[in-house]
């Protein structure tokens, strides 16, 4: 597999549409990271990083959903960046996602963050993905 990033917001999606309330991911430090922005953004309900046989282990995500439309509060999960097309963006001109409604997630030299984040801290990066 070349992209795993792509593998992790596939296997999301999946689950959404599928209207499951956990989904399991192989981890990686990269999943973690995207993971927790998740989970402090307000997108999942909760995660859990789990150890395996093999030292790469399972993310383990409770997707969230409106109690009463049982909507999924993820509306879209979008890759940018791929293996072979890499997206970059400045500082200056950081994408905004459904005008600011929906966060970027951009790998930075200052770890990965969200878009609004970078422009904060004036920093550039490859932009991972859309979340709205």
């Amino acid at each position: 597999m070349t992209d795993t990033v792509a593998d992790y917001l596939t296997r999301v999606r999946n689950a959404i549409k599928a209207n499951h309330r956990v989904v399991e991911v192989p981890a990686s430090n990269l999943k973690k990271e995207i993971t927790k922005i998740l989970f402090e953004k307000g997108y999942i309900l909760n995660y859990k990083f789990e150890t395996t046989e093999n030292k790469q282990g399972v993310i383990k995500i409770a997707l969230k959903y409106h109690p009463v439309t049982k909507k999924s509060a993820i509306n879209a999960l979008d890759r940018v960046s791929s293996p072979g097309l890499r997206k970059y963006s400045g500082a200056v001109s950081m994408p905004r996602v459904l005008n600011g409604l929906g966060i970027a997630i951009v790998s930075t030299s200052k770890g990965v963050i969200t878009d609004k984040e970078a422009k904060k801290l004036n920093v550039g990066g490859e932009v991972l993905c859309y979340i709205s």
